[in-house]
């Protein structure tokens, strides 16, 4: 008996030497079993793969105000455009809402790009913000483009451009402050 066991052993020793050499252990992430890798490196038990998941690309995070600047390739931003306008025109949601005729929450789906206009309510969102409806159509850097080429092109606007360009804080906020009062019908009484 002793000299049946001895052959065993020692083939029991190679094999596991072989195993070590040629076969290797590895775990199943996700049924957790315990195996040799197979020649096809898929799980015995649940047959999902054996390979280790290459780690994935780490996508760059980017602050909402830098991806709202941004809009994908030929992408049509009208919440962007929506959004930008209304603020130019300094209108609240419910004001432009109700100039629309609309439910202030319709205008926060449109600008925070939850909802998409159809064109009858594309043409009544120009209406409202005084626009032509190709405004809402085009990308941010296009409409401020077109805006600051209309302003510039009022000679007024021009002349007042070239002394602006030399005033500090402190003249430019006062400088606003004082066409604001005028724009809204103000007058500023003089010692």
């Amino acid at each position: 008996m002793a000299t049946s066991t001895a052959p065993f052993g020692v083939r029991e020793s190679q094999l596991q030497a072989d195993a070590s050499t040629s076969r290797e252990v590895i775990k199943c992430e996700s049924c957790k079993l315990v195996q040799f890798r197979t020649a096809a490196e898929t799980c015995r038990r649940c047959k999902k793969s054996l390979l280790a998941e290459q780690p994935k690309a780490q996508l760059s995070i980017v602050p909402a105000a830098e991806a709202a600047a941004k809009p994908a390739n030929d992408e049509i931003e009208v919440a962007t455009a929506v959004r930008d306008l209304r603020r130019v025109r300094n209108l609240s949601q419910r004001q432009l809402a109700a100039r629309m005729g609309v439910p202030r929450t319709y205008i926060s789906k449109i600008e925070n790009a939850k909802a998409m206009p159809t064109l009858s309510s594309l043409d009544r969102l120009a209406r409202a913000l005084n626009v032509d409806i190709s405004a809402l159509l085009r990308d941010a850097p296009t409409r401020h483009k077109d805006e600051t080429a209309l302003l510039s092109a009022d000679p007024f606007l021009a002349e007042i451009a070239k002394y602006a360009a030399h005033l500090d804080a402190t003249q430019k906020s006062i400088f606003l402050n004082h066409v604001r009062e005028l724009a809204q019908g103000r007058t500023r009484r003089s010692a």
